[in-house]
């Protein structure tokens, strides 16, 4: 594949679950110079605001706000429109939410743009089942029935059908959801754990290199990095091992 080390550095969304402004500044001084996507979740967003995520933009990130939005069509669009402006490079929605409610957010994103001077458009992709999701609570919880993979290709061909422009889904997914939407439709996959890492809440995983290979566009990695003794050592050695394919 040949990727450079910026290419690398790019695929790799570090996930900053942290629970106030403090604690990622850490995070971000230490990974300071290497050009990774910031996911800013609920945790934080709620705890440190919009102002967290405009500054990182001010220094230059590429940032993915990972609310996963899921209400009636009007309130997702007000949502969509809000962040929009926010100037973020990347939101998401739940698939779960509908058609209707998915094309609301994409109204949002365009009034948005009609209506702020310099704003730019984000890619807004759509959760299908979390990575958590294992089969028998797919069926017997959540009610859905069939394997996980057809539930998540449904949802992959919802969200094209909307306008969206990706998903977020396993990378064990990856391949069915190029095969079902086409190669530009992206592909954004939790569930990333380096070899002999503790998988943790994750059912679906992969490593890295596997994830890469599968075909996605980003990848989302959190504790394997959030938690290492040296965060940086070990975002650049999946940076390594991405550059190795």
């Amino acid at each position: 594949m040949g990727l450079t080390k910026e290419q690398a550095a790019r695929r790799v969304m570090v996930a900053l679950d942290y629970p106030d402004a403090d604690a990622a500044e850490r995070l971000l001084q230490e990974l300071s110079g290497i050009p990774c996507y910031m996911k800013v979740g609920m945790q934080l967003y709620f705890a440190a605001g919009p102002a967290f995520v405009q500054g990182l933009k001010e220094r230059g990130y590429h940032v993915f706000l990972d609310l996963k939005m899921h209400d009636i069509p009007n309130t997702v669009k007000g949502g969509a429109n809000s962040i929009t402006k926010l100037g973020v490079d990347m939101f998401n929605v739940h698939a779960a939410g509908g058609k209707a409610m998915m094309e609301a957010a994409m109204e949002g994103v365009e009034e948005a743009l009609a209506s702020s001077a310099g704003a730019k458009r984000p890619t807004v992709i759509a959760v299908t089942q979390l990575t958590s999701t294992s089969q028998s609570v797919l069926n017997d919880e959540i009610g859905i029935a069939g394997p996980i993979d057809q539930a998540v290709l449904r949802y992959a061909r919802l969200t094209r059908e909307a306008g969206l422009q990706g998903v977020v889904a396993s990378p064990q997914e990856v391949q069915a959801i190029k095969g079902a939407c086409g190669e530009a439709f992206q592909t954004v996959t939790p569930g990333i754990r380096p070899a002999g890492a503790d998988i943790g809440d994750q059912s679906r995983i992969m490593t890295p290199s596997q994830a890469i290979l599968a075909g996605t566009d980003f990848m989302v990695i959190g504790r394997p990095i959030t938690a290492a003794p040296s965060p940086r050592a070990a975002l650049e050695t999946i940076i390594e091992e991405l550059m190795s394919v």
